[in-house]
């Protein structure tokens, strides 16, 4: 039986997804799937292997029922218009409840199994009696999701600074950690305005790129360090770790960019970042 990796929700999650049968889809699909939550509309992104089955095994999965219909595709785009004035009718509820919180979107599922509403706070919140009267006023199971501000980024925002659509609102499951340690290392500015994302923290793709730094630098005399190359006696002042260079000043006081191999041998080992 095929099996097929399905991406679904405002969250965009990812699963592992059995057939009907023998049925086959090709990939951007969009289809209507039993997930976990219910009744969904999907988009196909691959035909998963075992391997790949093996690396998503903690993912929610579930089965896909069908490709999508017209009929499908015109229920989802009445869904998504119901949902505006979902969002305006829940947060005139939470106004009236006075609960410190503020909502950031919310999902209705295909199937109407539930809606799940989405929502930032800094404390723990007792939504008890607001989940009653919501569930009062939409007939179904009301979920409440909160989450954090990079969860908020990839809910609403579009295009980063790069001009293209977001990460984390196209191909990240996870949220990888990043630090300012990963921008020092590469030489990125350390101007926060510059590598913050629209989450307001830094940006994922600091991380693409780190470990290859990281394997680049272990082969660099660190800075500071005394060394002696074809040139002469000369002291690191700088890495150029792309190109595998180092910016060395001579006895003479003359700098120069000389290549890592050209490092003859390392007479102190300087304190600088490696």
């Amino acid at each position: 039986m095929p099996r097929y990796v399905l991406r679904y929700g405002v969250m965009r999650l990812l699963g592992v997804f059995g057939t009907r049968g023998q049925d086959r889809y090709l990939r951007s699909a969009k289809v209507i799937a039993r997930t976990s939550r219910g009744l969904e509309a999907a988009e196909v992104l691959l035909e998963a292997t075992d391997e790949v089955a093996q690396q998503m095994q903690d993912s929610p999965g579930g089965q896909i029922l069908r490709e999508m219909s017209a009929d499908d595709s015109g229920e989802l785009t009445h869904l998504h218009a119901k949902e505006r004035s979902e969002f305006e009718i829940c947060r005139q509820h939470v106004q009236r409840s006075g609960l410190q919180m503020q909502l950031v979107d919310i999902e209705h599922l295909f199937g109407g199994e539930r809606i799940v509403i989405y929502y930032l706070a800094e404390d723990r919140i007792d939504f008890r009696e607001l989940v009653k009267g919501l569930a009062s006023e939409f007939q179904t199971r009301i979920e409440m999701r909160q989450i954090g501000v990079r969860d908020e980024a990839k809910l609403l925002a579009d295009y980063g600074d790069c001009g293209k659509p977001l990460c984390c609102n196209t191909h990240l499951q996870e949220m990888p950690p990043v630090s300012m340690r990963m921008a020092k290392l590469q030489k990125a500015t350390l101007d926060p305005t510059k590598i913050s994302g629209r989450c307001g923290r830094l940006k994922c793709c600091l991380r693409y790129e780190y470990d290859t730094y990281e394997d680049l630098v272990k082969d660099m005399p660190a800075i500071g360090s005394d060394i002696v190359t074809a040139e002469g006696r000369a002291r690191i002042l700088n890495h150029e770790i792309l190109a595998q260079q180092l910016l060395v000043q001579m006895e003479d006081n003359r700098r120069l960019l000389i290549a890592v191999k050209d490092v003859l041998s390392v007479i102190k080992q300087g304190t600088g970042r490696r």
